[in-house]
């Protein structure tokens, strides 16, 4: 598996939704998506991990006891980095990481310390950049490196599913959503858009992935004991032959 961490650095990370040309547009689409899954997750408490997962919209989830925790941001109940959660393990139900592996120095420690601290059949939903839109593809164009969002780094979902898959997660749901470049502050031809994204959406510029932590029980498996015979097939044979040959010569 290539390594996340790498000599990239993070120029900038967002604070807001508004940060991006339509971001709050974005946000919105990824609320609908996340709002299929909510009122399926029960538990005690939802961690919310990142600037933008705070400001996402759960208020349909039934987890009443949800932590915000960003190193910068006017919600955060915890102020903490995304790759060291201050929590025990097995400690929350559910983790939402909003875009938050495109701006961390090692996204995949992010991973799994979410891992980590879910309990078990905890969910984990994330959402990213998806490389392989119109909006990825103008990651190639060398004026855009220091704005956001191409200031971050974009991986493709079959990635993402390989991180979770390693750490024993189940990928339950899988999405794109929001076919657009987002180049700028609003799409001129939303009517498009929205065909489009009914016709093209592997090429969505954003993805929704839905997994949950599956832990097996170890069972130890018990040795099949082997009583060992006193007699080697060869002595056997041997003392076979020889009674054999002692009953011929007392015959003669």
């Amino acid at each position: 598996m290539k390594p996340a961490l790498s000599r990239y650095s993070v120029r900038q990370s967002p604070k807001q939704w508004t940060d991006f040309a339509q971001g709050q547009p974005l946000a919105q689409a990824l609320e609908s998506q996340f709002n299929l899954w909510w009122p399926r997750i029960f538990g005690y408490h939802l961690l919310k991990v990142g600037n933008l997962s705070c400001d996402i919209d759960t208020s349909t989830c039934p987890i009443k006891h949800q932590i915000h925790l960003a190193t910068d941001h006017p919600k955060a109940s915890v102020v903490a980095d995304p790759d060291d959660l201050p929590f025990i393990e097995h400690a929350v139900d559910a983790v939402l990481l909003s875009h938050a592996l495109e701006f961390t120095q090692d996204p995949h420690h992010v991973v799994r310390e979410a891992h980590r601290v879910l309990m078990p059949d905890g969910y984990l939903l994330i959402s990213g950049f998806n490389p392989y839109s119109l909006m990825g593809l103008c990651k190639l164009w060398p004026g855009l490196h220091g704005r956001l969002p191409w200031s971050g780094r974009f991986f493709s979902v079959a990635r993402i599913k390989d991180w979770l898959q390693l750490l024993g997660f189940e990928i339950i749901d899988e999405q794109r959503l929001f076919l657009s470049p987002m180049l700028t502050e609003t799409s001129h031809f939303p009517t498009l858009r929205h065909w489009s994204e009914h016709q093209l959406s592997y090429f969505g510029s954003a993805y929704v992935l839905v997994a949950r932590k599956r832990t097996l029980p170890l069972t130890p498996i018990k040795p099949k004991w082997q009583l060992k015979t006193s007699f080697q097939p060869a002595v056997k044979g041997i003392s076979a032959r020889q009674g054999q040959s002692s009953a011929v010569d007392a015959v003669q």
